[in-house]
C-alpha cells in the first residue's frame, strides 16, 4: 500500500524561476530549519540536476534520520522527480510540476510513499501522511516568500492549496 497527497501552490514568477526555486537545496534547507535538516552528501548547495543525489540529515519525531534522494527525471523548466535511493521509507517519490498561469506559475507537488514494516508501516502512514503534507506546505510557503523577493515578481495573494 502506498500513501500519497498533492499540494498546489501559486508562485508569482515565470515557470523557469519557479522551477529553479523548487530545486534549490539552499531554499529547502532554509524551509526545514525547524527539523534541523542538513545536506550532508552529494549536492549540498545550489541547484540540483538530473541524475544528481543529495543526502539529507534531519530530526523527525525526536529521531535523527538520513535519506538520500536522486533526481530520476527532469524536463526543464516544467518538471522533475526525486526518489529515495537510501533511507527510512520502503519507497518515496516526489514529483514537482510547474505550469504557467498568467504572469505566474502553478506549482504542484505529488508525493507518494510506502512506510517500512508491512502492516505496522501502514499504521505509520496514517501519521506520516499529514506530517509530510505539512512539511511540503511549509516548504512551499517558504518558496512563495522567496519568489516575492525576486525581481519582477507579480503581485499575487493566492494561498497554497493542499489536496
Amino acid at each position: 500500500m502506498t500513501a500519497s497527497f498533492e499540494c498546489r501552490t501559486r508562485l508569482p514568477v515565470p515557470v523557469p524561476d519557479a522551477f529553479d526555486l523548487a530545486r534549490s537545496i539552499d531554499l529547502h534547507l532554509d524551509s526545514m530549519a525547524r527539523t534541523r535538516e542538513r545536506a550532508v552528501g552529494g549536492v549540498t548547495s545550489g541547484l540540483i540536476g538530473e541524475g544528481q543525489e543529495v543526502t539529507w540529515r534531519a530530526w523527525h519525531f525526536g529521531l535523527p534520520l538520513r535519506l538520500t534522494s536522486r533526481i530520476t527525471e527532469m524536463s526543464p523548466p516544467r518538471s522533475f522527480v526525486d526518489e529515495q535511493v537510501r533511507g527510512p521509507f520502503a519507497a518515496f517519490r516526489h514529483e514537482h510540476e510547474c505550469v504557467a498561469d498568467g504572469d505566474g506559475t502553478n506549482m504542484t507537488d505529488r508525493v507518494s510513499f510506502t512506510a517500512p514494516l508491512g502492516p505496522l508501516g501502514r499504521l505509520a502512514e496514517l501519521v506520516l501522511r499529514p506530517y509530510l503534507h505539512r512539511l511540503i506546505e511549509r516548504r512551499n510557503a517558504h518558496l512563495r516568500a522567496a519568489a516575492h523577493r525576486l525581481p519582477g515578481a507579480g503581485a499575487d495573494d493566492a494561498d497554497s492549496v493542499g489536496a
